[in-house]
């Protein structure tokens, strides 16, 4: 398996999650993770990172089982149209 990478996003506080994409190879899996808050209530950026990591810990190893693979493509639409039944 190729290195698992990760992109995080924005923070998103209504939702109080944040947008990751992990990239291995081909393969792109994007999904929310819930952010980590301070004492106070506001977004701890380091550790949310450090839960992203954990996180990714469990998509690579969905990846290496095949859980999360390459999207299959879809069929390219026959120009002749709908076959007749």
């Amino acid at each position: 398996m190729t290195e698992l990478t990760t992109t995080i996003g924005a923070y998103d506080a209504e939702k109080r999650t944040v947008p990751v994409t992990f990239t291995s190879g081909a393969i792109r899996h994007t999904r929310e993770v819930n952010a980590v808050l301070d004492e106070g209530g506001a977004y701890d950026k380091a550790a949310t990172r450090a839960r992203v990591e954990q996180v990714a810990l469990g998509v690579a190893h969905k990846i290496a089982l095949g859980v999360i693979a390459e999207p299959v493509p879809e069929p390219a639409p026959d120009p002749a149209g709908p076959a007749a039944v």
